[in-house]
């Protein structure tokens, strides 16, 4: 399990969401994993990425592309 999502992670996910054109303000990643997991729009349009901590975090980011596209409608 993972008990706390660090800087390096942090840089990875905004790495993916860089790449998909998608402004690092409007992206919130709370420090804290759950699980499961989730990736949704807020009401105020930010994107929240919350880590699942059940998951190993490489499995976890190479599925993390396609649950942003579904949240964000792309």
């Amino acid at each position: 399990m993972l008990p706390m999502v660090t800087f390096k992670h942090i840089n990875q996910i905004l790495e993916l969401t860089d790449r998909l054109g998608l402004s690092r303000e409007w992206v919130e990643i709370p420090l804290s994993p759950a699980s499961p997991g989730l990736v949704r729009k807020l009401s105020n349009g930010k994107l929240e990425i919350v880590v699942d901590e059940s998951l190993p975090f490489e499995q976890w980011l190479a599925a993390l592309e396609t649950e942003i596209r579904k949240a964000v409608g792309r």
